[in-house]
């Protein structure tokens, strides 16, 4: 990774932020006081290539039962015997796509993002180190993809857009590339990077 990119990452990673949430931008929500939110650890992983740094992403399979077929960083719930949100986020990478986990370098964190399924995801920043041979997990993951770190830390790239959800208007994300709808917690996260990456 070229030494200005990786200070840039390195300084936007050192700066503080308030956590996000899928209703950030749906102040009307009123989330209950008291929920129960299940921790969660995804990787945000960039790998270098001939034409930049680039950031992994897989497209989530249509069997799922939480987002269905939807764009998401390698992740998921932090299980007992994982010692915290970056060691599940690790695991995961190592069962979704067979990412090493000797061949990540965490170089820091984002601020936590909640989901609206009633997740707290702790989004994990590390460098791909090492080449590996990608493959995807069948049951979880139906594509991996890469999508240049420069094209998702542009905020000019992003726009927001609004579905129905339970009745409601909801507002949220969204940072297109190619044929991968990049939108809800997946654009957030990246969005929050994106704003720290440009300050």
């Amino acid at each position: 990774m070229p030494d200005a990119s990786l200070a840039r990452l390195r300084a936007a990673l050192g700066r503080s932020g308030a956590e996000t949430t899928d209703f950030d931008l749906n102040p009307d929500v009123i989330l209950p006081a008291g929920r129960t939110l299940r921790p969660a650890g995804v990787l945000v992983g960039i790998e270098d290539s001939p034409l930049g740094p680039r950031v992994i992403l897989t497209k989530r399979s249509s069997a799922l039962k939480h987002h269905p077929g939807q764009i998401a960083f390698p992740g998921g719930k932090v299980d007992k015997a994982d010692a915290d949100a970056t060691a599940a986020a690790l695991r995961e990478a190592r069962e979704e796509i067979a990412l090493p986990s000797e061949a990540v370098e965490v170089i820091g964190h984002l601020p936590c993002h909640e989901t609206v399924t009633g997740f707290v995801m702790t989004p994990v920043v590390g460098l791909v180190t090492a080449p590996f041979v990608e493959r995807p997990e069948p049951g979880e993951v139906a594509e991996i993809f890469r999508v240049p770190l420069d094209h998702v830390t542009d905020p000019a790239r992003f726009s927001v857009q609004w579905r129905r959800w339970r009745g409601q208007r909801r507002l949220y994300y969204t940072v297109p590339y190619g044929p991968y709808y990049i939108w809800g917690a997946t654009a957030r996260i990246l969005h929050a990077l994106a704003v720290r990456m440009s300050a």
